[in-house]
C-alpha cells in the first residue's frame, strides 16, 4: 500500500530582543532607508542571552510543532535539524534538542546545506517515511547567525536574524502531502558565501581570529545573480516534476533572504502573482534555514493555506545549494482537548528530571570506576616495590 508524508504540525520561535534598522544605524554607517531599499528588512530578532543558542531556539519551535500536531515527543522517530550555526561542530545540535524535548524514541542528526537546508531536510524525512523506515519525523531549521556576523560590516550585519521553525511529517495512506522535490548544488561557487575558519581546513588560531575569518563572508552581487536564476528554475522544475503547472499553485513560500531576489525570481521571472507569494522578512531578516519553516508557520496561522492547496517551498544557500518542494496541504489538524495538551506538557519537566538523573548517574559511575582503576594501579605499584611479579595465567 502506498505511503504519503503529510505535514501534521508546525511551529516557530524567535528571541524576544528586537533590533531595528535605526538601532543598527547607531553602530555602523547605514540607515533605515538604505537597508529597506536594498533588502526589504525593517527589523530582526537577535539572541541577547548567553544561555540562548540554536538548540534552545529549536527546542521551543519543536515543542510548538508537537503541540499543534497533538503529539507527545515520544511519538517522533527521527529529528533532522538543518542549521549553519550549530551549538558545536559535534555533537549534533539535533541530539541536544532530542534530549531537551524528551524525544526518547527518536534518532537525531544535523544537516548542513545552508539556507536550502530545511527543504533538504524535508526531502530526507519524506524518503524515510515512504520507505517505511520511519513514520513520524520532525524537521527543524534553527539559527543564531548573530553570533557569526561581523557587526562592523554593514553589508552583512544588516541581513541576518535569529530564529527557529519546525514541522512534523507523518506517514498516511491518504494521497497528498509531499509530492515532489528538487535538490541541487554547485560546489564551484563554495567561496561566494562562507564561514572560512573553525573547521579542519582552517582551525582556530590567533591569526584566524585577527583576520576575522570566523565571521560570515559573502560576495553579495554574485550570490544575488545566482539566487535570482536558481529560485525561478527550481520552482519550475518541482512543479513540472509533480505533474502540475504554476496555475495549480496557490502559494509560494520562498527563502526570506532579500525582497529584491523574491520580486525578481518569483514574481517577474515566473510571472507569478505577488499576492500569492508569502513574505515576512521585513520583521525577521534572513534567518537562513529557519526562514522557510517560520514563513510557512505564519502562512498557515494566518489562513493562507487551506485543504487541497498546493504550496511550493523554495530556497538557495551557501554551497552553492538550492532546493524546492511541492506540497499539497492536508485537512485541518484539530486541537487536542485541554487535558491532553496538559498531559503532553507534563512530560517536559518529567524528562528534564530524568535527563538530570542520567547525567548524575554517569558522573557517579565515572567517579567509582576512576577510584577502582586508581586502586588497582596503587596495588600493582606495591607489588612491584615488593619485588613481586604478576602471575601468568596458564
Amino acid at each position: 500500500m502506498a505511503r504519503y508524508s503529510h505535514i501534521v504540525g508546525w511551529g516557530m520561535y524567535t528571541p524576544e530582543h528586537v533590533v531595528t534598522n535605526e538601532d543598527l544605524a547607531k553602530i555602523v554607517e547605514t540607515n533605515d532607508a538604505w537597508i529597506r531599499s536594498r533588502t526589504g528588512i525593517r527589523e530582526r530578532h537577535l539572541v541577547d542571552n548567553p544561555q540562548e543558542s540554536s538548540s534552545t531556539l529549536a527546542a521551543r519551535a519543536a515543542r510548538a510543532a508537537l503541540e499543534r500536531a497533538g503529539l507527545p515527543p515520544t511519538a517522533l522517530d527521527m529529528i533532522i535539524l538543518a542549521t549553519s550555526s550549530p551549538d558545536h561542530l559535534f555533537p549534533a545540535t539535533a541530539c541536544i534538542v532530542q534530549d531537551a524535548i524528551g524525544a526518547t524514541n527518536a534518532g537525531a542528526y544535523d544537516l548542513s546545506a545552508a539556507c536550502s537546508g530545511f527543504v533538504y531536510g524535508m526531502a530526507m524525512a519524506h524518503g524515510l517515511i515512504v520507505s517505511g523506515q520511519a513514520n513520524t519525523v520532525m524537521v527543524i531549521g534553527a539559527e543564531t547567525l548573530s553570533r557569526l556576523v561581523d557587526w562592523s560590516d554593514r553589508n552583512t550585519c544588516v541581513l541576518f536574524g535569529d530564529g527557529a521553525g519546525a514541522v512534523i511529517l507523518q506517514g498516511r495512506e491518504e494521497p497528498g502531502g509531499f509530492l515532489a522535490s528538487v535538490l541541487g548544488a554547485d560546489g564551484s561557487g563554495a567561496g561566494l558565501l562562507t564561514l572560512p575558519a573553525g573547521g579542519s581546513r582552517l582551525p582556530a588560531s590567533v591569526e584566524t581570529v585577527r583576520r576575522g575569518d570566523h565571521y560570515i563572508k559573502m560576495d553579495g552581487k554574485a550570490v544575488f545573480r545566482f539566487a535570482t536564476r536558481v529560485m525561478a528554475n527550481a520552482t519550475r522544475q518541482v512543479v513540472e516534476k509533480a505533474g502540475l503547472t504554476l496555475d495549480d499553485v496557490e502559494l509560494i513560500v520562498p527563502h526570506q533572504a532579500n525582497v529584491r531576489i523574491i520580486e525578481s525570481s518569483v514574481v517577474r521571472q515566473l510571472k507569478f502573482p505577488r499576492e500569492k507569494v508569502f513574505v515576512n522578512l521585513e520583521r525577521y531578516g534572513n534567518t537562513s534555514t529557519a526562514s522557510i519553516p517560520m514563513a510557512l508557520t505564519e502562512a498557515v496561522e494566518t489562513g493562507r493555506l487551506k485543504q487541497g492547496d498546493h504550496v511550493v517551498l523554495v530556497g538557495f544557500g551557501a554551497g552553492l545549494t538550492w532546493a524546492a518542494a511541492l506540497i499539497q496541504w492536508g485537512p485541518p489538524i484539530p486541537l487536542l482537548p485541554r487535558w491532553q495538551r496538559w498531559w503532553h506538557q507534563a512530560w517536559y519537566p518529567f524528562h528534564r528530571a530524568r535527563s538530570a538523573w542520567r547525567r548524575g548517574l554517569r558522573r557517579v559511575l565515572a567517579a567509582w570506576l576512576g577510584t577502582k582503576e586508581r586502586s588497582q594501579e596503587e596495588f600493582e605499584g606495591l607489588r612491584s616495590r615488593a619485588g613481586l611479579k604478576k602471575e601468568k595465567k596458564e
